[in-house]
């Protein structure tokens, strides 16, 4: 586990490392390139650096935590990766089944996969489960969604390549939208944020801008209009 920077979550919890490129969003992976360095750092956990790997000892780690946590699982990978078997998935569902305390977020490109298996899993009420959808040709990734048990639905439209103009949010809790930031970056217009957020006001969904993102974020910043937008789902927190 880690504490993290990323603006929506408190920390993450890796029970999987390694992933494999399955559309345009994933063309320049954070999460590959963090994994090579840790990998030249010598860090154990990534020493096939971004292979997929199970890590049935960081199954225990949320059972440690003594105060609530909001948690990104698999900041490093997707747990609906085809080499990830389902009984492995079971038993990462099973630690936050019997960890209520606990919010966990889930993220994948694999929704075809997420949705044929999905009434194999319990959906306690703090599992929260998204989709990453970078542009419209993987808008199918949210209907497959919708299809799922999960008490909170959620976009991820990051990196925003291209405008959603037609969301259908049926269904969809909570919408984040960000640039794409590293050395190289692909351009995200604001006319493609501002009117994600208008579908978002009209469908009554959350809206999170993330960042703008480029070469410098920092310096680009999150103002989206003069106003940071930092709305969750209503159930945040698990009392």
């Amino acid at each position: 586990m880690a504490q993290s920077s990323i603006e929506w979550t408190e920390m993450t919890w890796n029970p999987v490392t390694g992933c494999t490129k399955i559309s345009a969003g994933c063309k320049y992976c954070y999460a590959e390139v963090m994994a090579k360095r840790l990998q030249a750092m010598g860090i154990e956990k990534y020493k096939d650096a971004f292979k997929v790997r199970l890590h049935e000892n960081a199954l225990s780690i949320p059972y440690t935590w003594k105060k609530q946590k909001v948690v990104f699982v698999n900041s490093m990978s997707d747990l609906f990766h085809e080499k990830v078997p389902l009984d492995f998935i079971k038993k990462v569902f099973k630690v936050m089944n019997e960890n209520p305390q606990h919010t966990f977020q889930i993220l994948t490109k694999r929704a075809e996969r997420l949705s044929q298996i999905h009434n194999e899993l319990k959906w306690t009420h703090n599992i929260w489960m998204g989709v990453s959808v970078e542009n419209e040709k993987v808008l199918k990734r949210v209907e497959f969604l919708r299809t799922t048990n999960a008490r909170v639905k959620f976009l991820s439209c990051e990196p925003l390549i291209g405008p959603l103009t037609e969301l259908n949010l049926s269904g969809i809790d909570w919408v984040i939208v960000g640039g794409e930031s590293g050395r190289k970056v692909r351009e995200m217009k604001p006319e493609w944020v501002l009117d994600i957020m208008d579908q978002c006001k009209s469908a009554n969904v959350a809206f999170f801008f993330k960042q703008w993102g480029g070469t410098r974020k920092k310096k680009a910043g999150r103002l989206l209009n003069g106003h940071t937008y930092d709305e969750m789902p209503p159930f945040q927190k698990n009392k």
